[in-house]
């Protein structure tokens, strides 16, 4: 299966000449191939939703969200589904799939609030015989670089709030778990959204490079490794984007002799080790104080087998 891109309200046929297999990392097969997208249809997208933001901008905040609404709905109905996709497609487990559609809903859940956290301020005299006034407008065309690692979750760090609050929205999945967006595509496509307010094109660099470039693309945000984060931020910044630029992080714990063993090698384990270990927030190093060198190395070592068996 080549996966499409979303274009316009249209699934379309990229006219990549370069694909990429899509694994299932527990067991090598190959789930798909992801089309790697030229510039001209991150162009045709950007064209697409700077058409659209014209009259998007331009319909109340109380109407956008009933999209979101209706996404919510639709993002609770199928979670199972989607949460299974990930742990197909990206290899965590299914609970730690489910929680991350969970967070994903919760974003939308959010953003339906719109209508009153984007309102303006009005102040009286802020200075002799000046009043002040304040109001929130929408940018235009914004984009996610989304990363692998969060491929349900993370995009919704930005989407829904960009939509409700009268952005049209590019999302460029990491074309190593495509799958997830997909299906969330196709759930945004039932909300009855008009044609161009979102779309999805995959691919890899020529697609990002089109989206840091193009001229009508007002705002970027990034998840990623802290190299990439760099890139992306300085060439998109160079470009006059507003950008923010999510990178790597290193977690070091620091186990003190009078730490409850028990919570903190469970809390340790979780964090070293869930989400396959791909989480910003994973402990990388665990620096222990005095005592705590011999107790918690032995029982955090116990525990890295035990987890180890269970994914196993």
């Amino acid at each position: 299966m080549i996966l499409p891109n979303y274009i316009n309200g249209q699934w379309c046929t990229s006219s990549a000449t370069e694909y990429l297999d899509v694994f299932n990392p527990a067991t090598a097969e190959i789930l798909a191939k992801v089309p790697l997208s030229p510039a001209s249809e991150v162009n045709q997208a950007t064209e697409a939703a700077a058409e659209a933001f014209v009259s998007w901008r331009r319909t109340p905040p109380t109407e956008r969200v009933q999209y979101l609404f209706k996404l919510k709905n639709l993002l609770e109905e199928n979670l199972e589904d989607l949460a299974r996709t990930i742990t197909l497609e990206c290899g965590k487990t299914l609970a730690e799939s489910k929680g991350e559609m969970q967070r994903a809903i919760e974003n939308v859940e959010v953003a339906c609030g719109i209508p009153m956290m984007m309102q303006g301020t009005n102040l009286e005299d802020i200075a002799r015989g000046i009043d002040e006034m304040m109001i929130r407008q929408p940018l235009g065309v914004a984009a996610v670089i989304a990363p692998f690692n969060f491929p349900g979750m993370i995009p919704f760090w930005f989407m829904p709030y960009a939509l409700a609050c009268g952005n049209t929205y590019i999302v460029k999945p990491s074309e190593k778990v495509p799958l997830t967006m997909q299906k969330i595509f196709q759930l945004l496509e039932k909300t009855g959204l008009p044609k161009g307010v979102i779309n999805l094109v995959n691919g890899a660099k020529e697609a990002v490079d089109a989206i840091l470039d193009h001229p009508k693309i007002r705002a970027i945000s990034f998840v990623g490794s802290t190299p990439i984060a760099k890139y992306i931020y300085s060439r998109a910044a160079a470009n006059g984007k507003r950008v923010q630029c999510q990178g790597g992080a290193k977690n070091p714990l620091i186990v003190l002799p009078d730490a409850d063993l028990e919570m903190t090698t469970r809390i340790a384990a979780d964090s070293a080790f869930g989400c396959a270990g791909q989480r910003c927030l994973a402990a990388s190093i665990a620096v222990t104080v005095g005592q705590a060198r011999h107790t918690f190395t032995e029982a955090i070592a116990e525990t890295a087998k035990s987890e180890l068996s269970v994914m196993v």
